[in-house]
């Protein structure tokens, strides 16, 4: 691809309605706009996200994000080359609102659109973020996502690991609850274990006995309910120190999982003699500062240049689709108008499934 393109990126898969505008080439991008609703005030009363809610303010918000994300790059939709929009995987809802937006802005333009893997956008984040050269190791780690992967290039990505129940996110948010913390559960479960101490619950850390890359994060919520409940049958409730302290346990043993086996995958990444070793993190659960302490660490350690992208490209947004889109293009045809919707999407579709398969395809 020679000359620059530009792209309108539209994210809906799960709790956040995301439009942006990127321009540029691989691996030389820049984002001209990103526009991002959140829902947290919708969801907070039930403790989690509602997918009926969330694709009922998808399909309020998105065309106000388009918009949005038009005005604030100054530009006009004649003035783009094509629209990338989430397809999967994710709350089907959601998935649905935004191709369907994606499908009627391409009808009403003739602009060419690229169904992207919601999955690949965080992934190629560090080629938009840092230019970064393929290949690189990435490490998903956000509420829906916990997998090791080897990007060997655009639409090219080879999982090395993963979680085998709950990703890490999921675990902040269920153990903020089981402790009474406030939602969403990462920033509070952070918030809480800055005053508390790390030592006085002995959690364990799943599966760093056993070889390879997968990780576990089920027993490790388990752990913290048993341990509330102990406290809760000799003092009658949890004190404010015992919620700090269980949860500054429990962030410790999600740091030392993660970087347990960050240690192996780099050793398996590192037999590829990348010219450029590079370790990168992208997912909400990145902006855990214990968590990407411990990796920045790891990384160091194998000799490997460690990559976090900013906050507001680690979380879901639709800078990352677009910019995905400008790297695929060069690599295949946009879709058609039988574009699908899909609440499940491997990005190593070679690799067996890890978390099973049903009608729906492969969970992961």
């Amino acid at each position: 691809m020679d000359r620059p393109v530009t792209l309108l990126g539209i994210e809906s898969s799960c709790d956040d309605t995301a439009a942006a505008i990127v321009r540029g080439v691989p691996g030389d991008m820049q984002v001209l706009s990103s526009v991002v609703f959140g829902q947290t005030d919708l969801h907070a009363a039930f403790g989690g996200v509602v997918p009926e809610i969330a694709a009922r303010a998808h399909a309020e918000r998105l065309d106000i994000s388009v918009m949005g994300a038009l005005e604030q790059a100054k530009v006009v939709l004649t003035d783009l080359d094509g629209i990338a929009v989430t397809c999967g995987p994710g709350l089907i809802g959601g998935v649905v609102s935004g191709v369907m937006t994606a499908k009627g802005i391409s009808a009403a333009t003739g602009l060419p659109m690229y169904g992207i893997n919601h999955l690949a956008g965080h992934a190629l984040t560090p080629r938009l973020t840092h230019g970064v050269a393929f290949p690189y190791l990435m490490l998903l780690v956000s509420g829906g996502h916990c997998q090791f992967l080897i990007a060997h290039g655009p639409d090219r990505f080879e999982r090395l690991g993963g979680t085998i129940d709950d990703a890490p996110g999921e675990a902040f948010d269920k153990v903020a609850r089981l402790i009474g913390l406030g939602q969403p559960g990462g920033p509070a479960i952070e918030a809480a274990a800055h005053d508390g101490d790390a030592r006085r619950f002995v959690f364990p850390r799943p599966l760093s006995n056993k070889p390879g890359c997968d990780m576990s994060f089920s027993g490790l919520k388990t752990a913290v309910l048993r341990a509330r409940d102990d406290l809760v049958a000799q003092a009658g409730g949890l004190r404010a120190q015992d919620q700090s302290d269980l949860a500054a346990s429990f962030q410790a043993a999600v740091s030392d999982s993660l970087t347990g086996k960050s240690a192996r995958a780099l050793e398996r990444y590192l037999v590829l003699k990348p010219s450029h070793p590079t370790f990168c993190v992208a997912g909400g659960v990145a902006a855990n500062m214990t968590v990407r302490a411990g990796l920045e660490m790891i990384s160091a350690t194998h000799g490997a240049t460690f990559l976090a992208p900013p906050l507001a490209l680690c979380t879901d947004n639709a800078a990352m689709i677009a910019a995905a889109g400008i790297e695929q293009m060069q690599t295949r045809a946009p879709d058609g108008m039988d574009l699908s919707a899909r609440p499940r999407m491997p990005l190593d579709t070679q690799s067996m499934a890890m978390l099973g398969s049903g009608k729906k395809g492969a969970k992961a």
